[in-house]
């Protein structure tokens, strides 16, 4: 029988030991594969912005992509205990990380428009606090963090217009995919009291959400 523990209680449920085996592998796996596949998104840098320019956007959204699989699979990998509960807030914080990572290389494509500046200073701008509270203790409810994390990821719906301007059609497309990738995998999360394996299919559906914004970055930016 698993007893609920506070790590427990502050996600879903208590995870069984095969399940966080599971969660762990699955995110250390991903976390592997993000540093193996850095390197390909700094070819693939285009004008007409400078190259540096594209590379810092590119690299923030590199960093934070390889911190959030980390910080997960470190989680997901200790034993109940201290450790562990300091590793469930560096992981639930690096997801504000990774989110504004994610909107850097795209804003920094739209820099130009008025919208650019304004985007990407707000999503930092709430990614920090966000991270500032997870850590302070006042988003344990999984609910709230699951829905200000997906409330942040789809704050680009408004800007679509500027967005869908500057990014090539397919771009767009991996872009919004991966967001809807994350927000379904969000469901399975809020299932996991219920479902077995819920969390590792809701790690499933945010690596595909990675991989859709990888590619939107690689091929786009």
């Amino acid at each position: 029988m698993t007893t609920a523990t506070p790590t427990a209680r502050a996600v879903a449920r208590a995870q069984t030991r095969s399940e966080e085996l599971a969660n762990s592998v699955s995110h250390g796996l991903a976390c592997l594969a993000a540093l193996a596949a850095i390197p390909f998104l700094f070819t693939a840098v285009r004008p007409p912005l400078p190259s540096a320019v594209q590379q810092i956007g590119i690299g923030v959204f590199a960093v934070t992509m390889v911190v959030v699989y980390l910080a997960s699979a470190l989680y997901h990998g200790l034993p109940d205990g201290r450790a562990k509960r300091v590793f469930m807030r560096v992981d639930h914080c690096a997801i504000f990380l990774f989110i504004a990572g994610t909107y850097t290389p795209f804003t920094v494509k739209i820099l130009h428009d008025p919208w650019g500046w304004p985007l990407l200073t707000g999503v930092w701008a709430m990614a920090i606090a966000g991270l500032i509270a997870k850590s302070l203790g006042l988003l344990d409810r999984p609910l709230v963090s699951t829905l200000l994390y997906i409330g942040l990821g789809w704050m680009a719906v408004l800007v679509a217009g500027p967005v869908l301007a500057a990014i090539p059609g397919p771009g767009a497309g991996w872009l919004y995919a991966g967001g809807a990738a994350y927000t379904i995998g969000a469901i399975f999360y809020s299932l996991d009291g219920h479902i077995k394996f819920g969390h590792l299919v809701w790690h499933l559906f945010a690596i595909g959400g990675t991989v859709c914004h990888y590619l939107a970055v690689w091929r786009y930016i």
